[in-house]
């Protein structure tokens, strides 16, 4: 009988030691190199609100701004914060740092900002970290991860683990924190399961109040708003996040989804700090508005373009998956065999 308590003891043991070795072998340590740049940062770059026709003044449109770039290694060169984000607009939001639940991502922080400018943090959302890596500031209390002065640098540490699995905001929390958000200090943490498949497409939709204006990722009104694209027999899915201090519900035309309930949505609210994801298969070609279903919010500014493409020639095979909104199929893995961007570091 004690020879047999032994032998199941073991197995229990060699069994919890496999997954434990399993579950390192796929982890990853990802470092993501991120610099506080300031700008002058424009929030209607095309200068007018086509549905209005009003046309706006470079005193309304251009504001000094201290945004998040990324960068390559040792903030070198400054790099795209997105990979697949509309294009030409960039700079807000901050780089889309994307893992999966066990990975370890180092971000490495410097503000480079003048001397004699302001102090800048980082404080991430929904994954695991030890206080020096908060960078939330409390006086008395916190340490330089939370003020990061100018010419200075922190690397935060954080950790992917099972309850990260979603969407997460970061943000400035440095002592001007306030004015840093309202300038664009804030980014998206995309946290998907080990074994799960990127989308095709992954947008990032900040909604935010600055300068009097309501804004999709610091900008206001159509054109100058992102125009995310995608084709049919994509996957895609919107990363929405909300920062400030109104609520707002999120809503693309033509379109729709399940939540944890299997009901199906097309608007769905979201307060101050509050995130969610949602994916669907592209089924039809079209351009569609995505906004803020708040009316006084999308008249001043807070919608944008959505425009689907026909698939590809070649790839004209159809996803299964049922329509827009129901759980779609794994989308086929991207170019490169994993993302996160460690790639291009």
């Amino acid at each position: 009988m004690q020879k047999t308590f032994s032998w199941i003891r073991n197995l229990l043991l060699l069994t919890t030691l496999w997954l434990a070795t399993a579950d390192v072998a796929h982890a990853v340590q990802r470092d993501v190199w991120v610099a506080a740049v300031p700008v002058r940062f424009d929030f209607m770059p095309w200068g007018r609100d086509p549905i209005s026709g009003k046309t706006f003044t470079a005193e309304q449109r251009f504001a000094p701004a201290t945004i998040y770039r990324r960068t390559t290694r040792n903030w070198r060169r400054p790099l795209r914060n997105s990979d697949v984000s509309s294009l030409p607009r960039d700079g807000v939001p901050g780089p889309l740092i994307r893992a999966r639940v066990g990975d370890t991502i180092n971000v490495h922080f410097k503000n480079l900002e003048p001397a004699g400018g302001r102090a800048h943090s980082m404080h991430f959302h929904g994954v695991r970290y030890p206080p020096s890596s908060d960078g939330a500031f409390v006086p008395g209390v916190s340490g330089p991860d939370a003020e990061v002065k100018p010419g200075q640098s922190w690397t935060y540490r954080l950790r992917a683990i099972r309850e990260s699995e979603g969407v997460w905001p970061y943000h400035d929390h440095a002592p001007d924190m306030h004015h840093a958000i309202e300038e664009g200090m804030y980014g998206a943490l995309s946290i998907i399961g080990r074994k799960d498949r990127w989308p095709d497409r992954e947008f990032v939709v900040v909604f935010n109040s600055t300068h009097e204006f309501e804004t999709i990722n610091n900008r206001a009104f159509i054109n100058n708003t992102p125009t995310f694209r995608a084709r049919v027999g994509e996957v895609v899915q919107w990363d929405v996040l909300a920062l400030g201090s109104a609520h707002h519900t999120f809503h693309v035309h033509g379109h729709r989804w399940l939540d944890e309930n299997h009901t199906p949505l097309d608007t769905r609210t979201i307060g101050p700090a509050e995130s969610f994801r949602v994916r669907w298969t592209e089924r039809e070609p079209g351009t569609w508005l995505y906004h803020c279903h708040r009316e006084d919010h999308m008249s001043r500014g807070m919608v944008g373009l959505y425009k689907v493409a026909p698939a590809a020639k070649g790839q004209r095979r159809k996803r299964p998956g049922g329509s827009a909104g129901q759980a779609p199929a794994p989308a086929a893995p991207p170019a490169h065999s994993d993302d996160g961007h460690a790639h291009e570091h």
